[in-house]
């Protein structure tokens, strides 16, 4: 058998350095330069920091016994070698995965770029150039044009920055040594299938370091049920065809649960002592149950009549609150993200020019690092607001915990997580 060649480049660990891209910007590839295929290890940075060493031979031997498991699944001989011939490893990726900010961005500085003038400006351009492909996929998935206008331009940037990284090299690496290998294997595998049917090449199946493929950054599974061939020449090319973009985008949210005829959600007012224990998306009432609570829309708006609505408020008492439907929870399927969600929607309203959000948001309070998250979870949970485990994630049962605890305080329970609330905690517990 000829053994083929593994490229692995060897890096300086100054260029390994890097930080978390803002929505639609790019994630520069791992640095080509330099590569080799006589370096016998490669150096990476393990999750606490220290340096890992990944052996040229062992990441070989895993792709072997990959490429004979895939072979055994059905993938042929010439997808096998087009895949795996000279697959490299990739450290940067390796270094991506292991990486989790301290510090998160609050959902403010999110829409400030995910919904800038910029790009309201880009995505009215965009959805002009290709007005007769988006009317034919509204007409044909009954999603609004100006919605997957909005994910395509929250996703890649319209197609400016939908990631260099190979997707091969990407999942092979995170199925060798990610923190989530299983996931990141079916992927390859997904990925595989993808190439033998043709619908493109190794060298042009780009995207992310986590895998996700093209202008609207389907995972291959996604792509495999959801992608569509939208402009007819037999390929469902999410990379270069505008028509398969739009039409594969379109029939994802229609397959998820989009609702023809209904917008996602629309800003609101709530009432001077407004329950903010309901604002979670598992409360669910009607537009009319909510009016009856005082919930009211912007002057010059009007409720949508939704049979199962929800109540967000991503800013406490201090910020804007939106009334959401079935449409929401839709766009949720695509990123399980409140600041995703509520970017896409608005986005698709400014590009409709139906406005952007009216209310301030609380720009005064900065937000707690992860292990600031930690401590009040800790804290909370050592005065009976139970939080369950700390994990730093500002979850429905630390919101809940965080309402009980402020409710106790006299304050106006929210859940709303500020400094001012961790630092009383402390001084309490001091």
């Amino acid at each position: 058998m000829t053994m083929r060649k593994i490229l692995i480049p060897t890096m300086l660990l100054a260029a390994l350095a890097g930080c978390q891209a803002a929505p639609g910007t790019s994630q520069p590839a791992a640095a080509q330069a330099n590569e080799t295929t006589s370096s016998p290890a490669t150096e990476t940075m393990a999750s606490d920091g220290t340096q890992a060493v990944v052996s040229h031979a062992s990441f070989e031997a895993w792709v072997e016994d990959f490429r004979a498991r895939a072979r055994a699944d059905g993938i042929d001989e010439a997808t096998l070698a087009a895949a795996f011939d000279e697959v490299r490893y990739q450290p940067r990726i390796i270094e991506l995965d292991r990486s989790q900010p301290e510090f998160v961005r609050p959902i403010w500085e999110y829409l400030d770029i995910a919904v800038s003038s910029t790009r309201i400006g880009q995505g009215r351009a965009k959805l002009s150039e290709h007005a007769g492909t988006a009317r034919e996929m509204e007409r044909r998935y009954g999603v609004p044009r100006e919605i997957v206008t909005a994910i395509w331009g929250i996703e890649s940037n319209y197609g400016g920055n939908f990631g260099s990284f190979s997707t091969i090299d990407a999942l092979a690496t995170l199925g060798y040594d990610g923190r989530r290998r299983d996931f990141a294997r079916g992927e390859l595998m997904a990925a595989l299938r993808i190439l033998q049917q043709g619908d493109i090449s190794r060298e042009r199946m780009q995207g992310s370091w986590a895998g996700a493929m093209g202008h609207t950054q389907f995972l291959p599974s996604s792509f495999e049920r959801h992608a569509v061939d939208g402009d007819g020449d037999g390929r469902r090319d999410i990379w270069g065809s505008i028509p398969d973009v739009m039409a594969s985008t379109a029939n994802y949210l229609a397959e998820a649960g989009w609702r023809s005829g209904q917008p996602w959600g629309v800003e609101v007012v709530l009432s001077d002592g407004f329950d903010y224990a309901q604002t979670e998306l598992s409360t669910r009432l009607s537009s009319q149950e909510w009016a009856a609570q005082g919930v009211r829309p912007l002057a010059g708006k009007v409720l949508p009549d939704f049979d199962a609505a929800s109540v967000i408020a991503p800013a406490g008492a201090q910020g804007p609150a939106f009334l959401v439907g079935p449409n929401y929870r839709t766009i949720l399927r695509y990123n399980n993200a409140t600041s995703y969600a509520l970017a896409v929607g608005t986005l698709a309203d400014g590009i409709a020019g139906r406005g952007l959000i009216v209310q301030a948001w609380p720009r005064h309070e900065q937000p707690l690092s992860r292990s600031q998250v930690r401590e009040m979870q800790r804290r909370l949970n050592a005065e009976g607001f139970d939080t369950g485990s700390p994990d730093g994630v500002l979850g429905p049962n630390t919101r809940r915990g965080l309402r009980q605890y402020q409710r106790s305080i006299g304050q106006t329970p929210d859940g709303f997580a500020t400094r001012r609330l961790l630092e009383r905690l402390q001084s309490e517990q001091s």
